[in-house]
């Protein structure tokens, strides 16, 4: 699975390269102690140092890889290192979702139903890229509605990390068949509900249990 063409479009080149390898470090294609190689990374990529230069610091600072005079280390996500990452994730959601039961919210409603329809349309043609990065933007549009700039900030320092931990995980979401897939857009329309409900608490209970069953299909996706 690659990163979905939307996501790169204007990316830079460096943006690009971090993205693809990103991807291949989570998913164990390039494994712990690994050494990154620039010349390698510029040859396999058809680009010059700088953007590679520019994608190993990006990775660096997400913790992925250490940098070192002969090449970059491969350090990786351990399954710790998931579980804080989903964290992380639960506590910028959980305070966002549960800012949104103040003010007239239909706009944003409005744009998570029609998220939730295109799920369903990315199921009936088995589009599995499309499906993760309609995921994402249904769970990023909320934190984006809390209009917290810190906030905004801390999901800003992981989104990266996010959409390709999504991208593996869609693929065992999709491997085990229709009826997963479906439970997965209904979760989706559970935590809708939630927010048309404008009760705190109902979206706090709602948001715990969507990240339970999230977790559930994390430690079953990764190696």
């Amino acid at each position: 699975m690659r990163y979905p063409s939307a996501w790169l479009q204007g990316a830079s080149r460096g943006d690009a390269i971090a993205s693809e390898l990103r991807l291949q470090i989570i998913r164990g294609a390039i494994e712990q102690g690994a050494v990154i190689s620039e010349n390698r990374v510029a040859a396999e990529f058809g680009a010059s140092r700088s953007p590679v230069r520019d994608a190993l610091k990006t990775l660096s600072n997400e913790g992925l890889i250490r940098l070192e005079r002969m090449g970059a280390v491969v350090l990786g996500l351990s399954m710790q290192d998931l579980e804080e990452l989903y964290d992380v994730r639960y506590l910028i959601e959980s305070f966002a979702q549960q800012r949104l039961a103040q003010g007239d919210r239909e706009p944003l409603l409005a744009e998570l139903r029609q998220l939730i329809d295109k799920m369903g349309l990315a199921v009936k043609h088995g589009d599995r890229v499309e499906f993760a990065q309609l995921d994402f933007r249904f769970h990023e549009a909320m934190i984006a509605e809390a209009k917290h700039a810190r906030i905004q900030q801390l999901w800003n320092s992981i989104r990266h990390v996010v959409l390709a931990v999504m991208l593996i995980t869609t693929d065992e979401v999709f491997s085990e068949g229709e009826a997963k897939l479906q439970s997965v857009i209904g979760k989706h329309g559970g935590l809708l509900k939630a927010i048309e409900s404008r009760d705190a608490a109902v979206i706090r209970a709602e948001v715990r249990a969507y990240f339970a069953d999230s977790n559930r299909t994390l430690h079953n996706s990764l190696p």
